[in-house]
């Protein structure tokens, strides 16, 4: 239990004195909401936080913000070459390198900001173990700091989608939306993975293998068509499913997948939900395990 002192002056008439009152800081027991008052409070701590990963990110690095492009351009060669000559593999008269660009970005701004999350407790353990904060703004800043590179990216794909014959559209206001339920999924299961990784640091080295195979089994380099009509409701229990075939929607026209994007927000409430309860119950742990 850690304590600390303010100071309060008390004046009365021309006699002044000052008082010192505990402030006691004490660890939460049971389950505890979400703190969103103390996260406000300490908004300026979690914009310091993301500042910070954004500068060690890119320190010393030879093309600087321009790996937030090399990314999603070099998967996309990737997959063009590969899968792209693949009948049926993206819907007709949509050129591949654009239909796998559309979906790399979202997929890029998920999987970055999943492992980001995922290692934010770990990464700042001396922070954690000599000061009070609110915990949960390490995972968020995990997320928030590739949220700038996922803009970067995203004005890249804006800029190439007219040159491959898919003039913008009103539609595009909707990409605001899908990013943004991309980061609450990335935080969603973010949270969980960060509040484990303290204790278990497997968790460290298995993330990059979990989101290689979440890659797979999201429709990143193929169409959801090609998933079986009796299958695509349980596949879009994936969060990311609906963020992707939404990104697309949003860019390149055709009929808006309503159901899609309903099921994986719908998903991804209640997982996120369910990590930050999680992450709150473990929380006043964290200082002795990390």
């Amino acid at each position: 239990m850690l304590g600390a002192f303010v100071s309060r002056r008390l004046s009365s008439g021309d006699m002044e004195s000052t008082q010192t009152t505990p402030v006691v800081i004490a660890p939460s027991r049971g389950w505890v909401g979400l703190g969103a008052r103390e996260l406000w409070q300490h908004r300026d701590l979690g914009f310091f936080l993301i500042w910070r990963d954004l500068k060690v990110r890119y320190k010393q690095t030879f093309f600087g913000v321009a790996w937030a492009l090399l990314q999603p351009v070099l998967m996309m060669a990737v997959f063009t070459v590969f899968l792209g000559q693949i009948e049926g593999i993206a819907p007709a008269g949509v050129p591949y390198p654009l239909f796998a660009l559309a979906g790399l970005v979202p997929w890029t701004l998920f999987s970055q900001s999943l492992i980001g999350a995922s290692n934010s407790l770990v990464n700042s353990q001396n922070l954690i173990s000599k000061v009070y904060f609110p915990r949960l703004l390490l995972p968020i800043a995990g997320v928030g700091s590739f949220v700038v590179d996922f803009l970067v990216a995203l004005v890249l794909l804006l800029l190439v989608t007219p040159l491959f014959g898919f003039p913008l559209t009103v539609t595009i206001l909707w990409l605001p939306v899908f990013a943004l339920l991309a980061v609450f999924a990335a935080l969603a299961v973010g949270t969980w993975l960060a509040a484990i990784n303290a204790r278990y640091r497997d968790v460290r080295h298995a993330v990059p293998f979990l989101v290689q195979i979440w890659l797979f089994a999201s429709p990143v380099a193929y169409s959801i068509t090609l998933v079986p009509e009796s299958l695509r409701g349980l596949f879009a229990l994936n969060p990311m499913t609906g963020v992707i075939v939404g990104f697309r929607w949003a860019l390149l026209g055709g009929d808006r997948p309503d159901t899609a994007i309903f099921v994986s927000a719908a998903a991804t409430v209640v997982i996120l939900f369910l990590g930050v309860a999680y992450f709150r119950r473990v929380e006043r742990f964290f200082a002795d395990m990390i």
